[in-house]
């Protein structure tokens, strides 16, 4: 059993839905709602996918609270809470915890390259702050520098520090981690889910969840059960999408795209993101025809 084995499964990197430029509260609990009816095990808002970063400080701990209230503990609440500020990553993951999350996504530092003894000790400062579940977000890829497994193997010996959300697309790395601590490694890739879970990951932190939980819960489910070839049915069938989300243009700007055509939100984006331009929908809507989620 891994650290945080309650977290396994599909976690939903949810939108921040806007409306006329203001984030829409009614959408977001219908997304929530969603969520729930699906059967995932936990809503994971105001993270990349959330675009975190062009919320202003109150918008940002107003969507924590309402996806708190919003699951009413039919669903678990892992809170972004990330920032490349550790007294603004304090702040906001204190904040989480007093809403009533039931764990806090904490991103590396990104911008300004931290040290590896300097990632040790940003997370170590909120786990001796905060009695809450810490998930640990490696994804160099964003923020400029890899927290290394040596690190995240040293950050292990910290109780509240249980999970990793994993997006370097190194399985070597996993590996390492894995091996050697009892953290629960989630994917933080959707294409790497499949690969990650072989090795000992638990699940995957997920964006294509906004659209089609039910497929990546039962991707899950049949690797537990052993059903190894229907996992990698599934895996091949999901596959798409998963590279549309990320391939078509920068996160979350493809899942906003997706879930506007199949008339689950405004679509609408804040600057500096921008929507696909046309060759880019029809690609996407193409995919979506293809996966059986609306007609061509």
């Amino acid at each position: 059993m891994t650290r945080s084995e309650q977290f396994a499964g599909l976690s939903v990197a949810i939108i921040t839905p806007f409306r006329d430029g203001e984030v829409d509260f009614d959408a977001l609990q219908r997304q929530v709602e969603f969520q729930v009816s699906a059967g995932a095990t936990c809503v994971c808002p105001v993270g990349t996918t959330g675009e975190c970063p062009t919320l202003s400080h109150d918008e940002h701990q107003r969507v924590i609270s309402a996806a708190v209230e919003a699951s009413a503990g039919r669903i678990r609440v892992m809170a972004g809470a990330g920032s490349n500020s550790t007294e603004e990553a304090l702040r906001l993951t204190r904040w989480a915890a007093k809403a009533g999350a039931d764990a806090a996504l904490v991103v590396a530092p990104y911008y300004n390259k931290p040290t590896q003894e300097g990632f040790f000790q940003h997370f170590k400062a909120l786990a001796e702050a905060v009695e809450l579940p810490i998930c640990v977000y490696n994804i160099p890829g964003r923020t400029g520098k890899n927290i290394e497994p040596e690190t995240i193997v040293r950050l292990a010996e910290l109780p509240n520090i249980t999970m990793v959300k994993e997006a370097t697309g190194s399985l070597d790395q996993a590996s390492q981690i894995i091996a050697a601590t009892d953290l629960t490694v989630l994917s933080g890739d959707d294409s790497m889910t499949l690969p990650l879970m072989s090795v000992g990951a638990r699940g995957v932190v997920s964006v294509v969840g906004n659209i089609v939980p039910r497929d990546v819960i039962a991707l899950c489910k049949a690797f537990d059960a052993g059903e190894t070839a229907e996992a990698r049915r599934l895996h091949y069938k999901l596959f798409p999408l998963c590279r549309d989300m990320l391939s078509l243009s920068s996160n979350p700007i493809p899942i906003k795209a997706a879930m506007r055509l199949l008339g689950r939100d405004t679509g609408e984006l804040r600057l500096p993101l921008t929507p696909l331009n046309p060759a880019e929908e029809k690609a996407l809507r193409k995919t979506l025809a293809e996966y059986g989620l609306f007609d061509a």
